[in-house]
């Protein structure tokens, strides 16, 4: 049985980590006013009138198409389309980061509703060149345009003409894309203001005692899956899943619909070979590259199960029941570190600066500038995110910040999404993105930067639950989020292919968790309707394998930079800086990575059991 936590040794180590480069933050809702200051006002409407103006003079540029069209009018067009995206992008961007910070707000949702409307007609009114391009321009003539673009441009120019098989004729796309507004975007709103609305009653059993708790932010209620009380934990997720359960009906309906429009459009009018090819495109992956990713989390599945097992003994059981596979190792609640806001961003920072000076810079531009929304609020969004609007403006963070250490994390997963967009900001906004595996390299390796600053500053038994918690991370991250996508796969089809109930959908998502789990794990029936709080399930189906791509991937970068040392760093930041502007295979095999090959996503599995045996050896 592991010794109990020592408060004082543990706190005495965080407080030697945060002697240098102190500042008080304090925790609060972010500041928007540098994309717009008020939209009721003139200045707003004169903005969005001026966005309307570009539109139209490009629109007047229609006929200047043709196969001999000038390199230099090619390049006009292209830069004022992308101009008219930028400034879209603040507006649309700036009202969907309202609508998060309060969902119940009739306001907030009307102005999304607008910018969204807004942003469709712009994209039909300015399709044209998009299928010119694509479509009528032949192949001489496009390799010729393309070439005369800047270097940074191509590879993004030339994926649009790979794709132009799946694009249909002007009209059908307007339609898709003005019906998308009040269909699949407005069924995920209503999603999102259901579940943000949502209140929880935790009830917890003490002898003759019960203890209630009401929850109005499920981020709040979730931190008690991470108790070190085996009936807080149960209590925790019996109350979110208890909900979900009695919402299921129209959870389950808008997923169903999402679904079936996924495959109407994707499949039966795009030609797309499968739903998840849609994904495998947008992110410029091969297909096999995502199978041996896939593949390989399938075939590894046995190294958390075999942790698993460990970890009940480790805590005095036979046997993990689902609701204690994020349980800690301390003993009591009260051995758990809690942080101050300001004690939270300043071990974030000062882990960076150890990394590199630029790190830090980049992530305190977040704080300086008041873009980070990091209080608990009811009718907040939950969880976290970081948006980029404008490769021109510093990022916005969304956080629920609990003082939990886990919350720590998710703070440097969040700053590392900022850093890397910074590091991309010299790219233009077409290709200043880094595609969705690549998107959670820097998020990921931050909180690794995190775990090893932390592993390096506490005592031997301290070490032990931190790695623990590290691997708990882990299967978080890479093997759960696995799993999502194999049932993403499977409901796609049985919902396209069997008209399949929520019921059924419900029972798909249980023998999943069976297949994942073995017997390393016992898994209540209640967690069946787990699926319908999954948020990525409805907002970006397929979305989940890139968090595998992305902490597999990671895993060896960081190995590479332990071998390495300060060496690597160009290197990472070379990746890091490219954002979109090269195909994710050949910007990695610069790097020596062949990532459609089995043994590459191996290699990250492989240090997984390394970590494990290390906590063992530890006991």
């Amino acid at each position: 049985m592991y010794g109990i936590l020592s408060v004082i040794e543990f706190t005495y180590s965080f407080k030697k980590m945060l002697v240098t480069h102190k500042k008080t933050r304090n925790i609060g809702p972010w500041d928007l006013s540098d994309l717009v200051r008020d939209p009721r006002s003139e200045e707003f409407e004169e903005f969005v009138k001026s966005i309307e103006q570009k539109v139209s003079i490009i629109e007047n540029r229609r006929n200047y198409l043709s196969n001999d069209l000038k390199e230099s009018d090619f390049q006009s067009i292209f830069y004022s389309i992308e101009e008219v995206s930028e400034k879209v992008s603040i507006v649309d961007g700036y009202a969907h980061l309202k609508y998060s910070a309060d969902t119940s707000s009739n306001d907030a949702a009307s102005l999304l509703t607008r910018m969204d409307l807004m942003a469709a007609d712009i994209g039909n009114r300015l399709l044209f060149f998009d299928l010119w391009f694509r479509k009528e321009l032949d192949e001489d003539n496009a390799k010729r345009l393309i070439e005369s673009m800047p270097i940074v441009y191509r590879e993004y120019l030339k994926h649009k003409r790979l794709l132009a098989k799946y694009v249909l004729t002007e009209p059908e796309e307007k339609i898709i894309s003005t019906l998308e507004v009040t269909g699949t975007n407005a069924l995920v709103k209503i999603y999102d203001r259901m579940v943000n609305g949502f209140e929880y009653l935790m009830v917890i059993k003490k002898a003759r005692k019960t203890i209630k708790k009401t929850f109005s932010n499920r981020e709040k209620l979730l931190s008690y899956i991470r108790s070190t009380k085996a009936e807080e934990r149960k209590s925790a997720y019996q109350s979110l899943l208890q909900v979900y359960k009695k919402n299921s009906g129209i959870l389950g309906e808008i997923y169903q619909n999402l679904v079936l429009q996924w495959r109407d459009e994707n499949m039966n009018m795009r030609g797309y070979e499968s739903p998840i090819s849609v994904r495998n495109a947008s992110n410029n992956l091969d297909d096999s590259t995502v199978r041996a990713l896939l593949n390989v989390c399938k075939k590894n599945s046995d190294i958390f199960q075999d942790y698993f097992l460990e970890k009940a003994k480790m805590l005095g059981h036979r046997k993990l029941r689902r609701y204690d596979l994020y349980a800690p190792l301390s003993l009591r609640n009260s051995d758990q570190k809690k942080f101050t806001f300001s004690e939270a961003v300043n071990t974030v920072l000062d882990t960076f600066e150890g990394f590199n000076a630029e790190f830090r810079e980049y992530s305190e531009r977040v704080f300086n500038e008041h873009h980070v929304d990091s209080e608990i609020r009811k009718d907040k969004q939950g969880g976290a995110f970081c948006s980029t609007v404008s490769p021109k403006r510093t990022p916005y963070v969304l956080l629920n910040f609990d003082g939990k250490s886990r919350d720590v994390s998710t703070m440097a997963h969040e700053l590392g999404h900022a850093i890397h967009s910074i590091a991309a900001s010299d790219k233009p906004i077409t290709v200043a993105h880094a595609p969705l595996p690549l998107a959670e390299t820097a998020s990921v390796f931050a909180e690794m930067l995190l775990n090893d600053k932390l592993l390096s500053s506490v005592g031997f038994r301290e070490q032990k639950i931190l790695l623990a918690e590290h691997i708990d991370d882990m299967y978080a991250t890479i093997m759960r989020q696995a799993y999502f996508t194999l049932f993403e796969i499977d409901a796609h089809r049985i919902i396209a292919n069997e008209n399949a109930t929520t019921d059924k959908i419900s029972e798909l998502y249980l023998s999943n968790l069976s297949q994942q789990f073995g017997d390393s794990v016992n898994v209540s029936s209640d967690f069946q309707w787990e699926w319908t709080y999954i948020p990525h399930f409805f907002h970006s189906p397929f979305y989940c394998y890139a968090y595998s791509f992305g902490n597999l991937l990671v895993l060896s970068l960081y190995q590479e930079f332990k071998n390495e040392g300060r060496s690597f760093i160009p290197k990472y930041l070379n990746i890091l800086s490219s954002g979109g502007s090269r195909k994710p295979e050949e910007l990695l095999k610069d790097s020596g990575m062949d990532i459609s090959r089995d043994e590459f996503w191996q290699q990250g599995f492989n240090l997984l059991e390394d970590k494990i045996k290390e906590l063992k050896k530890m006991l």
